[in-house]
C-alpha cells in the first residue's frame, strides 16, 4: 500500500520495504522542496553547482508515538536514527562509488554528514511536509503525522545527484542487507536465503 500523497511529488518514485518484526519503511524519490532549492548554497554548500539533485525521503514506523519527551521515547528516536545512519551511508557510499555525489542528512542536527555543513541546518520534518503534505505537531519538537502510523513517524532524508533508477536499485539492495525487504516479496513469500 503506498501512503504518500502523489500531487506533492513533482519526479517521484514510491515505495515500501518491510524490516524485521513489521517494521514498515516508507521511501520516496523526489525532487528537492521549494525552500531547499531557494537555499541550498546555505544548506548544502558543496552543491552548489548540482542542479539535478533529488531527495530521499525515508520514513521509519516508530514502536511509539512519538509526541512525547520520555526516555522511552528518546531511546525509539536515537534507535531510529541509527538504524538510518548505518542504512544510509550504506546507500551514499554505493552511489558515491557509481560516481554520483550523494549525502545523508543527521535527523538529530540538520548538517549533511559527508559534505562541508552549511550555514543553517536541513529541517526533515518541513521537507517531509512540502513534499507529502502530511501535518505537523507543534509540541516541545515538531512531530510529523502521518495518515496510517500518526506520530509513530521517525523522517530522514538523503540526497542525491543520481538517477532515481539507480537511487531505488541502490536502496533496495543496501535494504535487504539492513533488514529491509520489499513488500511485496515479503508477502508473496519468495524472499529467499539469497535474497
Amino acid at each position: 500500500m503506498n501512503y504518500f500523497n502523489l500531487s506533492a511529488f513533482k519526479q517521484s518514485h514510491l515505495f515500501t520495504l518491510v524490516g524485521d518484526e513489521s517494521q514498515a519503511v516508507e521511501i520516496g524519490i523526489s525532487s528537492p522542496s521549494e525552500y531547499l532549492c531557494a537555499h541550498r548554497e546555505r544548506i548544502l554548500p558543496d552543491w552548489r553547482n548540482q542542479p539535478n539533485m533529488l531527495v530521499v525521503v525515508v520514513l521509519q514506523r516508530s514502536r511509539f508515538e512519538l509526541v512525547h519527551d520520555t526516555t522511552v521515547i528518546s531511546d525509539e528516536k536515537q534507535r531510529l536514527r541509527e538504524k538510518f545512519m548505518r542504512f544510509g551511508l550504506d546507500v551514499a557510499f554505493n552511489l558515491r562509488d557509481c560516481g554520483y555525489l550523494t549525502d545523508l542528512i543527521d535527523p538529530r542536527t540538520g548538517y549533511p554528514l559527508l559534505s562541508h555543513p552549511g550555514q543553517i541546518p536541513h529541517d526533515d520534518t518541513a521537507a517531509v511536509k512540502a513534499l507529502l503534505g502530511y501535518p505537523i505537531i507543534k509540541n516541545q519538537c515538531r512531530v510529523l503525522v502521518h495518515p496510517q502510523w500518526g506520530t509513530a513517524v521517525y523522517p530522514s532524508i538523503l540526497v542525491s545527484t543520481a538517477p532515481p533508477i539507480m537511487i531505488e536499485w541502490a536502496i533496495r539492495t543496501i535494504g535487504n542487507l539492513h533488514g529491509w525487504y520489499d513488500q511485496q516479496t515479503q508477502e508473496l513469500g519468495i524472499l529467499t536465503a539469497e535474497s
